[in-house]
């Protein structure tokens, strides 16, 4: 076989091998962009992640857990002006327009820090209640 009739092959066989693996490439890149509920990450167990949505989907809503992932980012501290659980001072006001303006605020948020449901993307409106009484009763 001479020279060129070589380097014909090893091209071939070069392209062909970079095809299946540009091919192998695009595979990994769609499995990675799957919608969230369709992936399963390296490491977590998919399995549990199940059974936690249909427990959520339940009723069985963890109020303290919900506080310490989503609300104690501000409250705990007082970020932003955020009353801090608990702090009976701070509260007093907010407790004196009416737990319904309370509500309001939890599920629409309030100007210019409260974003709308505290940045709990899976709480529903009656969670996000859940979690202001939770709130308002620390001041008890």
């Amino acid at each position: 076989m001479n020279r060129v009739a070589k380097i014909i092959i090893v091209l071939g066989v070069a392209l062909a091998g970079g095809g299946l693996l540009a091919g192998t490439a695009e595979l990994s890149i769609a499995e990675r962009l799957k919608k969230v509920g369709e992936l399963c990450v390296e490491g977590q167990d998919c399995a549990s992640a199940t059974v936690n949505l249909e427990i959520a989907a339940l009723g069985s809503f963890d109020v303290v857990g919900a506080y310490g992932t989503s609300c104690a980012t501000c409250h705990a501290i007082g970020l932003a002006g955020a009353p801090k659980l608990g702090d009976k001072v701070a509260w007093e006001p907010r407790i004196a327009q009416g737990i319904d303006v309370l509500y309001d605020h939890g599920i629409n948020g309030l100007a210019p820090a409260m974003p709308a449901k505290g940045m709990c993307f899976t709480c529903s409106d009656d969670d996000i209640k859940a979690l202001v009484d939770y709130m308002v009763e620390s001041t008890q």
